[in-house]
């Protein structure tokens, strides 16, 4: 089967097309800019990359260049659209009612609509993607694969909200967790390595990058995630805030006059190591530290000490810890990041291992960064989050074809 996975944001649509006999990457690529020129890039191995502006006045533009471009005899990889047996698409956020992967149908789809106001950040242009799906590719399953789905397992004391019952219930306000699909593929092949059985394993999965979350996964389930209602929660990021006393926000949009929508840019826009340092991208940041500047270290060192914080309170609500796992840009190419983070941290029985932390080369291998003896694994697993969705939507197509 061939599987062509989907991630469409509200100017874009990223794609990739596996051939699931080995899961391989038949090609790849992006259109950018959607509404406003047009960037279309793609790959497939073997042959010359293909890069050019063209006009995407909506999604749909961009699903009928990726078809092209995917049957084109000169850059493409399958001879026709016949070829393609399903789609399947990231969505961020399925809302309280759309807990695991589903093939789309109206009802799926009209439940996708009411998630519009728990994240219009995300949702629209997700939805738009599917649409032009459907359309560019019709008469095949196509697949919604969420980022929230992998946090349904945990309790009602890890994803309750303290504010009134019956708004928390009237607006589905609690904590849903993001980037599932990382989560589930890095623990997954951490439980690999610590022999392949999920029962009994407790393991912390750090996905840090622009975005960044950490997950408690306990017997192969999330307990405990750092993200909440939505992805600004938990760990300071890039542009975005993280945790902060609900009071600031309260207080800083009555000394400004701010409203609702302007808050919101501030705190996931102008925010986090950004709004620290006027720099929002850990690799700058690290360059400037290592020439004196004490902002940057002040703002990389926080990190770290939010990171230490939640790998610390997730092995005590776990009742231990077998594993430690980094992943995502930061995590798989910050060596600083990984190895402060872990400062400290030797009385949970991680015995982090420098020399093998910084010799990591890019693109980074699966490593493992503690030392021979450690009693908590501390491993590099790069992230694989679209092979994830490939194979959910492989096994649901499955069953209607």
């Amino acid at each position: 089967m061939k599987v062509l996975v989907v991630n469409a944001g509200s100017t874009t649509l990223k794609y990739q097309l596996f051939d699931t006999s080995d899961y391989h990457v038949m090609a790849k690529g992006n259109c950018e800019r959607i509404g406003d020129g047009g960037l279309v890039e793609h790959k497939v191995p073997g042959k010359e990359p293909y890069a050019k502006e063209i006009t995407l006045h909506s999604h749909a533009d961009a699903a009928k260049v990726v078809v092209e471009l995917l049957t084109d005899k000169t850059h493409g990889c399958i001879d026709s659209l016949a070829e393609i047996q399903a789609v399947g698409h990231r969505i961020v956020h399925g809302g309280p009612h759309l807990s695991e992967s589903i093939a789309v149908d109206k009802r799926v789809m009209d439940e996708l609509e009411k998630c519009r106001v728990i994240d219009p950040l995300h949702i629209p242009g997700a939805i738009m993607g599917i649409e032009a799906c459907l359309a560019a590719i019709p008469g095949v399953p196509q697949v919604l694969v969420f980022d929230t789905s992998f946090h349904h397992t945990m309790p009602p004391e890890a994803y309750t909200y303290p504010i009134p019952k019956e708004l928390a219930e009237k607006y589905h306000i609690r904590k849903y967790g993001f980037h599932g699909t990382s989560h589930r593929y890095v623990s997954r092949e951490m439980i690999k390595l610590l022999g392949g059985k999920a029962e009994g394993t407790k393991i912390v999965t750090c996905h840090l990058g622009g975005g960044s979350s950490i997950a408690a996964v306990k017997d192969g389930k999330v307990l405990d995630t750092t993200m909440g209602f939505t992805s600004l929660d938990g760990l300071v990021m890039s542009t975005r805030c993280g945790s902060i006393d609900p009071a600031a926000v309260t207080f800083l949009m009555e000394a400004e006059g701010l409203t609702p929508r302007e808050m919101d840019t501030i705190l996931n826009k102008k925010s986090g190591l950004y709004g620290m340092t006027g720099m929002g991208d850990c690799r700058d940041l690290v360059t400037a530290m290592n020439a004196g500047n004490t902002d940057a270290k002040i703002a990389l060192d926080t990190l770290c000490y939010q990171i230490k914080k939640y790998i610390g309170s997730y092995a005590a609500a776990m009742g231990g810890l077998d594993a430690v796992v980094f992943t995502a840009g930061i995590g798989e190419n910050q060596a600083y990041i990984r190895e402060h983070s872990l400062d400290g941290l030797g009385f949970l029985g991680i015995d982090f291992d420098r020399q093998a932390n910084d010799a990591v080369k890019k693109p980074a291998p699966v490593t493992r960064l503690s030392k021979e003896g450690s009693q908590v694994a501390v491993y590099l697993i790069p992230t694989n989050e679209e092979l994830v969705i490939a194979q959910d939507t492989a096994e649901i197509a499955a069953k209607s074809l």
